[in-house]
């Protein structure tokens, strides 16, 4: 009886089959390893891409912050805690009720800085300017040569309607440019030669300073007046309160207290003084010596406030025009 021992072939076969399991298996590991390093550096791709889109996002962001408090800044005006000082301002009466807005306006946005403001006259403004004794003369006429010729700049920072008015009772309400310039050159003396009733014609006017009515008429140096009084206010109080009198004053100031006639048979009114259909009408200005850009930081602050969004719309809440 013959015997077969197998076992040796076995043995071989199975050593060839772990062999080759084993090769699988290295081949397997080093798949994964290799998978992993892709992995980790897909993930650290993602993550710089992420890092710099989150800069250059970062970077936008703040540009368009820093572009939207700009325009914001433009719109309100400069506004500087930091700022501090005291500006000074001197002239025109009948810019009063303008600077004494922009004034409360502008120190509220700028607490640090005092403004003052003395009422004195257009020609008295002015000649402060020139001798270095207020930051800014105001003024509601243009500058002459002569004042230009002395290093004065004329900012026109409004326009300003002039109204004639004469009280309440009085039957006459329009009139032309030239009987108006005859009752103030003395040559219509009552009221019942232009239509009215026989009553005397009391022409008020204003002091010698404040010329922007008689240049208009292009009667400078003529007029002849019953009374010559020394601020806007004072002129629609006494005419107001005076039977038969005719003076002028700012639009922004009229009130129910007078009537304000048309002339050459138009209203004052904003829309017409736009439109150039109205003869009276003058520019508000903050004269500087020099350009604004010469001046100090503080007289640099006001004019950009006047000039924002912001002291436009308190120019226009007092009733003034903004220049063209």
């Amino acid at each position: 009886m013959i015997l077969h021992f197998t076992f040796p072939h076995y043995y071989i076969s199975c050593n060839k089959q772990r062999n080759k399991f084993k090769k699988v298996m290295k081949e397997e590991i080093k798949m994964k390893n290799r998978m992993k390093k892709l992995l980790v550096l897909a993930t650290a791709a993602t993550m710089m891409t992420a890092a710099f889109t989150g800069c250059g996002s970062s970077s936008d962001g703040a540009d368009n912050n820093a572009d939207t408090s700009a325009d914001k800044s433009a719109d309100e005006g400069t506004s500087n805690e930091n700022l501090s000082g005291s500006l000074s301002l001197a002239g025109s009466t009948s810019m009063e009720k303008l600077c004494e807005a922009l004034k409360e306006s502008f120190m509220e946005k700028n607490p640090g800085v005092t403004v003052t403001v003395e009422y004195t006259g257009s020609g008295s403004g002015i000649e402060s300017v020139t001798a270095g004794s207020v930051d800014i003369g105001d003024s509601s006429r243009a500058l002459t040569d002569d004042e230009k010729a002395n290093g004065v700049e004329e900012n026109i920072v409004a326009i300003d309607g002039i109204a004639v008015i004469t009280d309440n009772d009085n039957s006459v309400t329009e009139l032309t440019s030239d009987d108006l310039k005859k009752i103030y050159t003395g040559e219509i003396s009552n009221w019942k030669d232009l239509g009215g009733k026989d009553e005397a014609i009391v022409a008020i006017g204003r002091e010698a300073a404040s010329g922007a009515f008689e240049e208009l008429l292009d009667v400078k140096d003529q007029c002849k007046y019953a009374q010559e009084l020394d601020s806007t206010g004072a002129v629609l109080a006494k005419v107001g309160s005076t039977p038969g009198a005719i003076g002028y004053v700012s639009l922004d100031v009229l009130d129910d207290t007078v009537t304000a006639m048309k002339i050459d048979g138009v209203e004052a009114t904003e829309e017409n003084i736009v439109a150039g259909k109205y003869l009276l009408s003058r520019p508000f200005v903050m004269a500087t010596k020099g350009k604004i850009d010469e001046q100090n930081d503080i007289v640099k602050a006001w004019f950009d406030y006047v000039n924002s969004d912001e002291g436009q719309a308190v120019i226009k809440k007092v009733g003034l025009i903004l220049p063209q």
